[in-house]
């Protein structure tokens, strides 16, 4: 009985390590996956840690790290700025359903890149992460499988020194 339904007596300190290993994995998710939306350079995770401990948050051991991130993102919004890294997609659609799949496509999309309409229409563009499942559907369901959808880079974001003057 107690081998097939007992449960592992886990000592504080194991506790405390496990759920500080959450937390910094919750940290490190963040800092890869924010920028700081007026210079577009990425947060460092010693931050992002310092950031989360001064809003107070509190790991939950039972929820997935990435859920958490997500959560963590919202509430750090609140504090500093901070913005979801953009994605660089490229749509290329058939003539047809083109120009109206692009007003479907419009509210969904940041900022468009490069636009090119010859025998069909290439859109190279920046979007928010959260919209890619809606707008790769959108695709699928209204080309019927003959437009195409190819992520440039999972996020956008700025390399390199700053130069000062």
């Amino acid at each position: 009985q107690i081998l097939s339904k007992g449960e592992l007596q886990v000592s504080d300190k194991e506790r405390h390590t496990q759920l500080e290993q959450m937390f910094r994995d919750i940290a490190t998710i963040v800092a890869d996956k924010c920028v700081n939306p007026e210079t577009k350079r990425p947060y460092t995770v010693i931050l992002i840690e310092r950031a989360m401990k001064d809003i107070h948050y509190s790991v939950k051991p039972h929820k997935s790290t990435k859920q958490q991130a997500l959560e963590v993102i919202r509430q750090l919004k609140e504090t500093m700025k901070i913005e979801r890294a953009h994605m660089r997609l490229r749509f290329i659609l058939p003539a047809k359903e083109g120009k109206k799949l692009k007003e479907k496509l419009k509210p969904l999309i940041k900022v468009i890149e490069n636009e090119d309409f010859h025998e069909q229409l290439e859109i190279v563009c920046l979007i928010d992460p959260g919209c890619f499942r809606e707008i790769d559907e959108l695709i699928r369901s209204e080309t019927k499988g003959k437009g195409t959808l190819e992520v440039l880079s999972l996020k956008d974001v700025e390399e390199g020194d700053e130069k000062l003057e």
